[in-house]
């Protein structure tokens, strides 16, 4: 079983690093209220990833964009992502307080923030629903879509333990701890957004694979 995907998406969702956010948003709310706000972003998570995942390739192929393209495109999200965790930064690049105030006055208005921010764009931004496109193209069986699938359970359990906990890991880790686990998974993310930009670049040019004898 393959495994790379897994480690590719839980890096870049990295909901350790959306903790502070989440208890940013929730402040003020009943434990019932958080309970439901956590539940509401795992589920969503899982829908997001398994959109993708279903229906990714049938988009592109809606616009006309070959998969090459889209890999190349979607290895250099990856490696802005990681560049921004190497920096200490969430995975995907977020917007700034004020964007995120407006985000939470919307949430009070009617939308629900665990949809808005913390699902979309925090948990699951371009550079994760890229990657799921790209590796649902490489699922030949229905074996391996039912993987990918489970790879989008997995998130979602990993969402809900971390909102879960939040409070606890907060107070554990700090503002430190947590800035050097995203570290960690932002170097890994950087190799893994190198190799998918690899797969894609010598499929658009063959030539790259040519092996030149040495002068």
């Amino acid at each position: 079983m393959d495994l790379k995907p897994l480690i590719s998406l839980l890096a870049i969702v990295n909901p350790l690093a959306i903790v502070p956010f989440f208890i940013h948003y929730t402040q003020g709310f009943s434990d019932d209220q958080k309970r439901q706000t956590v539940r509401t972003a795992a589920i969503s998570t899982f829908l997001v990833i398994s959109g993708c995942a279903l229906l990714g390739l049938q988009v592109l192929d809606f616009f006309n964009i070959s998969l090459q393209s889209f890999q190349v495109g979607g290895g250099m999200l990856l490696l802005i992502s990681a560049i921004n965790m190497l920096n200490a930064r969430p995975a995907e690049d977020k917007p700034n307080s004020a964007t995120f105030e407006a985000g939470a006055e919307k949430a009070a208005m009617g939308n629900s923030i665990a949809v808005v921010p913390l699902t979309i764009p925090l948990l699951t931004g371009p550079a994760a629903m890229s990657t799921v496109v790209i590796y649902a193209n490489q699922a030949h069986t229905i074996w391996q879509h039912v993987v990918l699938l489970g790879y989008g359970l997995v998130l979602a359990l990993a969402v809900w333990i971390c909102f879960s906990l939040a409070e606890p890991i907060s107070r554990v880790l700090g503002k430190t701890g947590i800035n050097v686990m995203t570290r960690l998974m932002g170097l890994i993310l950087a190799a893994l957004a190198v190799e998918v930009m690899a797969v894609g670049l010598t499929k658009l040019f063959p030539v790259l694979t040519t092996r030149y004898p040495p002068l």
